[in-house]
């Protein structure tokens, strides 16, 4: 099953951008009326206990996020029957180049650097779908050097799971193993080389996924 080894055969990664209206708002965006997404690399995936390199100059934020994984292949899925094509779940982080971010919007550029740097998605294993029977009452928490940070429920999400992989494959076919960042919780800020990153997903009061990296300065090049 390619899902289940998703981290080295998915083919992208669709990430959800300012779908809890909080978040938004603490960046000073907009809350948007329909979904919008941003693609980034594979490469970017990194395993629990692994390191999150910061590379010079960048200001990187943390944003944790419930990520859907897809199960088989499709497109123009109707909202109705997205769960058909849901293999799973999962805990990612999207790590952002704040900075860098900043100044593609204000020229109108895209967030693929800011968004796709080697370790900027560190994310978790599959998690089945019925270890989460309901996807509108997911816990979502972040905490740097055991101070919490980021605390949210998927509750609060603007655009639902299945409106999400309503409007992404209407767009581009969903292929088993992608990933969808289905957007951060309000909280999201800086993380500093030598600090240490955790997460944790949970519902009903349950915990059912932690995760743990290290921050690190980006190698220099030899």
């Amino acid at each position: 099953m390619a899902a289940r080894n998703f981290i080295h055969s998915g083919r992208k990664i669709v990430a959800i951008g300012r779908n809890f209206s909080e978040h938004a708002k603490e960046l000073g965006n907009a809350v948007p009326k329909a979904p919008f997404f941003f693609l980034k690399p594979t490469s970017s995936y990194i395993s629990n206990g692994q390191n999150i390199e910061v590379p010079s100059g960048c200001e990187v934020h943390h944003e944790v996020e419930l990520g859907v994984v897809i199960g088989k292949d499709g497109r123009d899925i109707p909202a109705s029957k997205a769960n058909e094509y849901i293999a799973g779940y999962t805990l990612a982080l999207d790590m952002t180049a704040r900075n860098l971010q900043q100044i593609a919007k204000t020229q109108g550029l895209p967030w693929s650097a800011a968004k796709g740097y080697d370790t900027f998605t560190p994310i978790g294993e599959l998690i089945s779908k019925d270890q989460i029977p309901d996807t509108n009452n997911v816990d979502l928490s972040l905490k740097i050097d055991g101070v919490t940070k980021q605390n949210g429920n998927t509750r609060d999400m603007i655009f639902k799971i299945p409106n999400l992989i309503e409007h992404v494959s209407s767009i581009m076919k969903l292929q088993e193993g992608d990933v969808i960042l289905t957007g951060t919780p309000a909280g999201v800020g800086p993380v500093l080389p030598g600090e240490t990153v955790t997460c944790e997903l949970g519902t009903q009061g349950k915990i059912i996924s932690q995760l743990k990296f290290g921050v690190v300065d980006r190698p220099k090049k030899a």
